[in-house]
């Protein structure tokens, strides 16, 4: 039933735009000049995390516009299986989505693409506890309630990557599944958990009330993919100039972060409305773990989330990377690493 009304929708999203081709195509042909539609695009928790931040970037130094495609805006979600069919409905079906979702929509059957990387370490992903609290790593943890976001997530893929690092039996620690970043922050700001998930800006944010318990260096190597660009496979077809330039443009935007990080925090501070000063902080530290991708898919990263989905019981199955993404649409420069 599930795959009829998706069909069913992309049947329908592709009758409407082939109406407004047609519409296009008729003032063109008496003559009347028809200008680039401003469009937008998904991120996932575009405004609350940093993955947004190349786009912003490239919106704010006009280097979409430079690769000539009009993006103006942002379609955001809390994230997984969301942003995926908010990528779907949009006018422009290209989205940085959750590696996870990207992989469970295809296994799915749904007619996704992978056609970038995106944040490429989890390096920021961070567990906190009160201050008062006896937890000072992941020794202390044995017998502690612990949370992170939801079921399958990553916060949960690298919390147990953790646990297995420490050698300690999951069952000895009780998890929770607190929900969003925010939700986190707060069950161990009233003493609900010990210790709970929290990543950039909120850890900075948040220094004065709470201290470090563990982090995913601790346990893991960070070099793991979490966001990939995704779109539909009639897209890729169809729209695969204005793909190029989204891709072109967020690696501008990747680009001039890591020449000028101080500048670049204020942009995004603005377009999140956060402090100019603590982006900075944050924004030096995120160059210097290499957290965000120039957009080339990174397969050793790419397999080491597959790792953690198969750990968390969400894989079905080995992941064909050759058959789920398509690395066409990458910059000349920047090939895809293997």
């Amino acid at each position: 039933m599930i795959g009829h009304a998706f069909r069913a929708t992309i049947a329908c999203l592709s009758q409407f735009r082939a109406a407004r081709g047609v519409g296009a195509a008729a003032l063109l042909a008496v003559g009347i000049t028809v200008p680039a539609s401003a469009e937008t695009i998904t991120v996932t928790h575009w405004g609350s995390a940093f993955y947004g931040a190349p786009y912003a970037v490239a919106l704010e130094k006009g280097f979409f516009k430079k690769h000539g495609v009009d993006i103006t805006g942002f379609l955001t979600s809390a994230g997984g299986g969301t942003s995926v069919r908010n990528m779907l409905a949009g006018d422009l079906p290209f989205g940085e989505v959750a590696l996870p979702a990207a992989v469970l929509a295809i296994q799915a059957g749904q007619p996704i693409k992978i056609i970038s990387g995106g944040v490429e370490s989890v390096g920021d992903i961070t567990w906190v506890a009160k201050p008062d609290t006896p937890i000072a790593g992941l020794a202390d943890v044995k017998g502690k309630k612990i949370a992170y976001t939801s079921a399958g997530s990553v916060s949960n893929m690298i919390l147990l990557m953790c646990l297995q690092k420490a050698g300690l039996d999951p069952k000895a620690v009780q998890t929770i599944a607190a929900g969003d970043i925010g939700a986190n922050l707060s069950a161990v700001l009233n003493g609900a958990v010990d210790a709970a998930f929290t990543n950039e800006p909120l850890w900075s944010q948040n220094k004065t009330k709470v201290k470090l318990a563990f982090q995913a260096k601790d346990c893991t190597d960070v070099n793991i993919t979490q966001t990939v660009g995704v779109t539909t496979t009639d897209f890729a077809t169809s729209g695969a100039d204005k793909l190029k330039a989204i891709v072109a443009a967020r690696k501008e935007g990747v680009d001039f972060i890591k020449a000028n990080p101080d500048e670049a925090a204020d942009i995004v501070a603005k377009a999140y409305n956060g402090d100019p000063k603590l982006y900075r902080e944050v924004f030096r530290n995120l160059v210097a773990m290499n957290y965000f991708g120039d957009g080339r898919l990174i397969y050793p990263n790419l397999d080491r989330m597959a790792g953690g989905m198969e750990l968390v019981g969400r894989l079905k199955g080995k992941v064909d990377w050759k058959a789920m993404a398509d690395e066409s649409f990458l910059p000349a420069p920047a090939p895809a690493q293997r």
